[in-house]
């Protein structure tokens, strides 16, 4: 049974999600993978070693927002091609969870997903995870104009596309960094972590949850998205 939206939540009609690492947990490591194929694009593009191709693709991670975004500007490299081979990557790791598609349903308005990968990697996705018929629409980094989250070209961008309100809007994602500017045009924010040993790997900076502590731009935090959302609308008892 469902109430009420929990507080914080009760003017929310538009619901965004990242997909990598939001809307599936980083522990089942699917993303690691989709990391070390673009590894293997770097060396290929640049002609070095698998250490060397690793330093340059996390700096152009850390300095342009993506690795895909240094490269089309530092090596002229094709975006499309880039995302086909990232991608090409089994989906096995993922399996459906029924508990997140019932609170993904309960929740009130439409449903987005928001991400710097590509609508065809979103789509297979969301088929593995169960989740196709939930959302309404799909903002990926080609309609941002190939400019990636957090850069505010993409944010306007998302909205001009989607008509959002910020102030009836929650955004969930993985990265701190990513929700700066969802938080300063009045969306409510949540940020999901993970304690995924493959994160170490990462920048300090671009590890997905980390920072958090003295962010103030981050409204929620959870480790569990599914839980959290069906928190947000499963009725609480009446108090005296």
């Amino acid at each position: 049974m469902t109430g009420p939206l929990k507080a914080g939540f009760d003017g929310v009609t538009d619901w965004v999600f990242d997909l990598d690492n939001t809307l599936y947990p980083a522990g089942c490591n699917l993303f690691a993978e989709i990391d070390q194929r673009m590894t293997a694009y770097v060396m290929e593009v640049i002609g070095c070693d698998h250490a060397e191709a690793r330093r340059v693709q996390k700096d152009l991670y850390v300095e342009h927002g993506t690795t895909l975004a240094g490269l089309m500007k530092e090596h002229d490299v094709d975006p499309h091609a880039f995302m086909d081979y990232v991608h090409e990557i089994s989906l096995d790791p993922l399996t459906v969870d029924p508990g997140l598609r019932e609170a993904l349903l309960a929740l009130p308005g439409r449903k987005f997903v928001h991400t710097n990968g590509s609508v065809k990697h979103a789509e297979n996705v969301l088929g593995a995870l169960g989740l196709t018929d939930v959302m309404d629409d799909i903002f990926d980094v080609e309609m941002g104009g190939w400019v990636p989250k957090p850069h505010a070209q993409n944010y306007d961008l998302f909205r001009e596309r989607t008509k959002l309100d910020p102030a009836k809007a929650a955004m969930f994602e993985d990265m701190v960094v990513n929700l700066e500017i969802p938080h300063e045009i009045g969306m409510t924010t949540v940020l999901v972590t993970t304690d995924a040993p493959w994160i170490e790997d990462e920048p300090a900076s671009k590890r997905p949850g980390a920072g958090h502590e003295d962010a103030g731009h981050i409204h929620h935090i959870t480790g569990d998205l599914t839980s959290f959302l069906r928190a947000l609308t499963t009725e609480q008892p009446e108090t005296a």
